[in-house]
Formats: C-alpha cells, structure tokens, sequence
C-alpha cells in the first residue's frame, strides 16, 4: 500500500473511533494535548505521524494501539474481517484496562463471528460517564445504548462491582446483560457480581472455549441486531 493509501486510512480509522466515542475535533485535539488542525489533517491523511502520536491518540480515543490499528487493519483490507457498521447492529461495550486482556478478547469475539460494532473503554468512571452520557460524552444519545456489556472487574478510577452496582441500579440500563470479567482467586467478586445482578461470568484469561459456552447461557439474539423498539426511541 502507497504511503498516502497508509495515511488516509489511518486518518478514516481515527475518525471512526472518534465518531464511536461521540466526540468532535475540538474534543480530540483538547484530549490529546494537540492543535484541532493536526487532527483535521490526520483524518484528512495529510500527515505523518510518529509513534508517540499514535499512543496519544489512541489514550485520548480510550482504546488501546492494537484497537486503533485493528480498525486500521480493517478500513485497509479489501474484504473487511467485521461487517460494516449499520443502524441495525448492537453495540458491545468492553471495560478493560488491560491491553493485552482486551486484545484476547477481540481475537475471541472475531473467533466466534461477532460482527458487532466494539467500544473499549479503560477505566470505570469513564464506562459511567459512556453508559449515562455525563462528562466528554454528554453529547452522546441516551438511547444509544450497548446491547452487551463485558465488564473487568478490577478496574481503575471506579472498581468494576461499583460500575455493575450502578448498572443494575438504574432503570435506564439495567435491562443490559453485563458479564463480569473475573480472575482466578478472586471468588468473592463473583460471588459479589452475582449478587449484584451480573447475568454471566467469564475467567480471564478469556479464550474461545469457554465465551463459547457462556454465550448459550444468554440470550444473545440482541447481540446480532438491535431489538425493534430502539429503533423507535
């Protein structure tokens, strides 16, 4: 691929994961400690850029570098390993704080054919401010909401059984089926999350063997397509 054809679908991919996060330039460019122009080129694919500015962007975008350059990977390949985003996919919002963690789980998410659009979020207080559009996303629609949520439960800023608790404590969302993304040794917090409404549990690290028998559990018709009545909303 020419170096212009590289930076242009970088810029399409920054602009995507914008776009999923529901911010604007302004928003990007305070975020990331840059000028709204260097983004404005960015996206345009005018500009080369270094490392350093990758893993700014990718912080300021709340996902990892392997995120970022998954959805790189899929606006530059020819036959795209997710299906195009439409209005009738449900989101997945995956709350993890590890790189690594949160890249096994979109190698077993893309494994077992979820073509669902995937938000990762990094930390708990920014998972709230997502799920009830308060803070950067206050702009987001309410009614937008992810139609899964995997949720770690050791997590920074707000511990992943605070973000649970005020999931399934709230009218507006707790209707959402979260599995808790647990770690061996740490049984109490299963037990705690089954306490507090968590409809499914995985062990990290997750692999495709055991999300494969968790999914049966759930009823995962809505994780294919948005139910009817959102569109209504």
């Amino acid at each position: 691929m020419a170096n212009n054809d590289v930076k242009k679908t970088f810029g399409a991919s920054i602009k995507f994961w914008r776009h999923r996060l529901g911010i604007s330039q302004e928003a990007l460019a305070e975020r990331s400690d840059m000028h709204r122009t260097y983004i404005c080129d960015v996206e345009r694919g005018s500009r080369n850029v270094s490392l350093e500015t990758i893993e700014r962007l990718a912080r300021a975008l709340e996902i990892s570098t392997f995120t970022l350059f998954f959805n790189f990977r899929k606006l530059a390949s020819d036959k795209p390993v997710v299906r195009p985003v439409t209005d009738e996919m449900a989101d997945i919002l995956l709350v993890e704080d590890n790189p690594d963690d949160a890249a096994l789980m979109l190698g077993v998410l893309k494994r077992a054919n979820f073509a669902n659009p995937l938000r990762v979020i990094s930390d708990g207080a920014a998972a709230l401010d997502f799920l009830f559009c308060t803070g950067p996303f206050a702009n987001r629609r309410p009614e937008d909401l992810p139609q899964l949520v995997l949720l770690d439960l050791n997590l920074p800023k707000v511990d992943g059984l605070d973000v649970l608790r005020k999931i399934k404590g709230d009218a507006r969302t707790r209707s959402i089926p979260v599995v808790a993304l647990t770690v061996s040794g740490r049984s109490q917090d299963a037990a705690e999350s089954r306490r507090l409404g968590a409809d499914a549990h995985l062990m990290k690290p997750v692999d495709f063997q055991n999300f494969s028998e968790m999914v049966p559990k759930l009823n995962l018709h809505w994780a294919v397509l948005k139910p009817a009545g959102n569109n209504d909303k």
